[in-house]
């Protein structure tokens, strides 16, 4: 199996993000990156692939965006070279915009319905090849320092030759916001599960009883990373899906119907996955991209900094 293109599914409106994103795409918002530079977030996402070995992205957007993208990018690449000659961060950061340029193309969602239909409208595009499935909203972050989050799935994709989602060990009053599963876990490969049954942001009473997975600990299930290694027969089911005329499509009753047709494995991240859309997320991840990266200590003495600085507050009120 050889998995060469990534799909970025980023369609959503981002209501949470208002009122940022009422005027601007949520996933043009700035970032600094682990390698210290500014960035949109798309671009960072984009990025993840790029460094794990993709060749080939398809956004997946809201119709209008594609130009809006692309017209954005090239605006900030020609001010990068025009505003900054001879700086180096700033050619550095103009060549990845001209790289993304050249790889990247759009799909648009013409109706927002559902996350299922969005990974259905980049079939064209993916042309009967396995592929890497990011969220526009999530940012990720590997606990380890040579092999980045994506990276770790495409391996065992590879090794395997199957499709595989990534997923996180998560406490159990946050599994009502992800996609949550059980399995069998696989001997010799630790964190790694052949999947059994997963329920769409399932109910805690309904995890217990049906998504417990032995050898976790007690409280704790296994949730979705918002990252995919995907086969295309994900597609011929959707399509069944998409076929009922739902004006909602959500992807993980397909990927269930997957894993009752295919191998299908599980494996836990060595990583973190920051929701932007969540309440202070685009704060979590800034401070979990600077503490992982090259600016490590800057970010850590401003941490700090505002720590004391609070700390300083209420003790005047007190």
């Amino acid at each position: 199996m050889k998995i060469r293109k990534a799909v970025i599914t980023a369609a959503a409106r981002g209501e949470r993000l208002y009122p940022v994103a009422d005027t601007i795409q949520k996933a043009m918002l700035p970032v600094i990156d682990i390698d210290g530079l500014h960035k949109p977030v798309i671009q960072a996402i984009a990025e993840e692939a790029f460094l794990s070995g993709i060749e080939e992205i398809c956004v997946v957007c809201a119709p209008g965006d594609g130009e809006r993208y692309i017209n954005a990018f090239t605006s900030l690449r020609d001010n990068l070279v025009k505003s900054f000659k001879g700086v180096d961060w700033a050619r550095q950061e103009a060549e990845k915009i001209d790289h993304l340029l050249s790889r990247v193309q759009f799909a648009e969602q013409a109706e927002p319905l559902g996350y299922g239909h969005a990974v259905y409208c980049a079939k064209a595009f993916v042309d009967n090849e396995p592929f890497l499935l990011l969220l526009g909203d999530y940012l990720y972050v590997s606990n380890l320092i040579s092999k980045r989050c994506a990276t770790q799935l495409i391996e065992l994709a590879i090794e395997e030759n199957c499709s595989v989602s990534a997923v996180n060990p998560t406490i159990e009053h946050q599994i009502g916001r992800y996609g949550t599963l059980t399995g069998k876990h696989m001997p010799n490969k630790s964190g790694v599960y052949q999947i059994e049954k997963l329920i769409e942001k399932p109910s805690l009473s309904v995890a217990e009883l049906e998504l417990q997975t032995p050898g976790l600990r007690v409280g704790y299930y296994l949730c979705f990373f918002g990252m995919h290694v995907l086969t295309p027969a994900v597609f011929d089911i959707l399509e069944k899906h998409i076929a009922k005329g739902a004006t909602n499509t959500p992807l993980t009753p397909s990927l269930q119907e997957l894993a009752h047709t295919e191998t299908y494995l599980a494996l836990e991240m060595k990583g973190n996955r920051y929701d932007l859309s969540g309440r202070n997320g685009l704060l979590r991840a800034q401070m979990a991209l600077g503490l992982a990266g090259d600016a490590h200590d800057e970010t850590l003495t401003s941490m700090v900094e505002v720590l004391a600085e609070a700390n300083a507050r209420k003790a005047q009120l007190v």
